[in-house]
């Protein structure tokens, strides 16, 4: 039975913990140029409604050095819900992929992809959540650490349901695997209560401890990492830009003088694009304690791990046994082609 990676509430703690552990082993073998190509000959549709540099390459990179091949789908190469219902372009792609990842302006049509694919579905982020950053962000702070649980993550900046996809999938992954997860954002931009109650029911059994605030400077005060992301986003109109601005400017930025306001060891992240001068400045993009570059590239290695659990599981084979069975396959074929020529 095929299994979806949608959303990081459908997994449990164990279940993180081995995708992580996965990573680490996936970056190791891509870094010795040892990557085994478990994939071989299995292809992925990317459908990415929205622009992306990261989880596009990230995707496309990975598919590739496992052996496969990722196509990419931009707004207008295929009838996604247009000329075409999410549902019959599902049935067309599964039946000639072995997975497809889609990133999508609607969460509703991510589930509505994976509700008729016969085969695997990767939430490459959508309005409501990004489950492969969130992987990628507790494997990156699992590898500065050495550990997950007891981990202090301090998120400065928007949690609110309409603009906060990453901050949330944070709160998820925090709250599931034990990490301590202190938030501040503007009032108007809190994460609201019926959200909450799920996080703070997670962190119950996990452990974790979850703190909201209004103030930053009691959020990063015992950070071992400091996360921030966009206010804004494109196609925001002048006036909500400005409404934001205002809001967030400058109690929220991630500064010289915030980060002075955390242990001296504290990391800094960003999942990027990042708004240099806004959200964070380029003193503390560029610092030392920075670690937003070694963050992007674990995108990489993350979905690798996600390729091989949810497309690879089970259908990787030893070069002997696809030696054999291509040799007979080529003898067949073989007989069959002497009768046309």
């Amino acid at each position: 039975m095929k299994k979806d990676y949608i959303d990081i509430q459908d997994f449990s703690a164990e279940e993180l913990e081995t995708l992580i552990e996965l990573t680490g082993v996936v970056k190791r073998a891509s870094k010795a140029r040892a990557l085994p190509d478990l994939l071989y000959k299995r292809s992925i549709a990317m459908i990415f409604e929205e622009p992306s540099t990261r989880t596009r390459t990230s995707f496309e990179v990975a598919m590739t050095l496992l052996g496969g091949h990722g196509l990419y789908m931009r707004p207008g190469d295929i009838h996604l819900g247009r000329r075409e219902i999410i549902a019959d372009t599902s049935r067309v792609l599964s039946s000639m992929c072995d997975g497809i990842v889609i990133r999508a302006l609607h969460h509703k049509d991510i589930l509505e992809m994976a509700k008729h694919s016969a085969v695997p579905v990767i939430n490459a982020m959508g309005d409501m959540n990004h489950p492969a950053q969130a992987l990628c962000d507790a494997f990156t702070m699992f590898e500065k650490v050495g550990k997950i649980k007891g981990v202090n993550l301090a998120f400065v900046g928007d949690s609110s349901k309409e603009m906060a996809a990453v901050c949330r999938d944070l709160m998820r992954i925090s709250s599931k695997l034990g990490i301590n997860f202190y938030l501040a954002s503007p009032r108007e931009y809190q994460a609201e209560e019926e959200f909450l109650k799920q996080i703070r029911m997670n962190a119950k059994l996990s452990g974790s401890k979850i703190v909201t605030t209004e103030e930053p400077r009691e959020a990063v005060s015992q950070a071992d990492f400091i996360y921030t992301d966009e206010w804004t986003w494109y196609d925001l109109d002048e006036d909500e830009v400005k409404k934001r601005l205002e809001a967030f400017m400058p109690k929220y930025q991630i500064n010289s003088k915030l980060m002075k306001a955390a242990p001296a060891h504290c990391k800094f992240m960003h999942c990027l694009p990042a708004m240099r001068g806004t959200e964070v400045t380029d003193e503390v993009m560029d610092s030392e304690q920075s670690i937003v570059f070694d963050e992007a590239e674990n995108r990489l290695y993350a979905e690798e791990a996600l390729l091989v659990a949810f497309i690879g599981k089970g259908v990787a084979l030893s070069a002997v046994e696809r030696g054999r069975k291509e040799s007979e396959y080529v003898e067949e074929i073989g007989r069959i082609l002497k009768k046309l020529l």
